[in-house]
């Protein structure tokens, strides 16, 4: 079990430190360092308070959905950050691109991934269209939070499932 673990963790190294280090350029830097806000409280909240007070049905609704899945999918976050505290790449692997004032709170998961995967996945049930859109950038915002040095693979990995399985439920139990 050890060696597969050892095996992980480095696979896992080597996979943040290529998204984290190789790819980096002046386009990405920008595009991501911004792109990675639609996963943060601010806009994920207002952006579903928006659509729900001001959008028509059945965009209302999904708007709720979506405020609900964000509110709900943040209670294992805040659990699992509690119970397996996990140090930020930044802090832990030399080398590491960051950018001004990084989070030092826990990695494990992803809170900005769940809220993104928790907001959007309600829309892409509701209209499957918007995959071609919605998913692109859940996916990009997650990319970001490896390359700006805050998470590695795994934390965006596990937000990404914490954030669609709770707003897949949010739905499907839906009144």
């Amino acid at each position: 079990m050890n060696r597969f673990v050892f095996k992980f963790v480095s696979l896992e190294q080597q996979l943040f430190r290529w998204i984290n280090g190789r790819l980096h350029n002046r386009v990405l830097s920008f595009l991501l360092y911004y792109l990675t806000h639609l996963g943060g409280a601010t806009l994920s909240i207002s952006a579903t308070v928006l659509i729900w007070v001001l959008a028509p049905m059945p965009w209302k609704e999904t708007g709720l959905q979506a405020l609900a899945a964000l509110a709900i999918s943040h209670i294992p976050v805040a659990a699992v950050k509690k119970l397996y505290p996990r140090i930020r790449p930044h802090l832990a692997l030399p080398d590491t691109k960051t950018f001004r004032n990084p989070l030092v709170d826990h990695s494990f998961p992803s809170g900005h991934t769940t809220a993104i995967f928790s907001v959007t996945v309600p829309f892409m049930t509701m209209e499957p269209l918007m995959v071609l859109i919605l998913l692109p950038v859940a996916l990009l915002v997650g990319l970001s939070r490896i390359y700006l040095g805050l998470h590695y693979p795994s934390d965006v990995l596990a937000g990404g499932l914490i954030g669609t399985s709770v707003a897949l439920g949010t739905v499907a139990l839906w009144p």
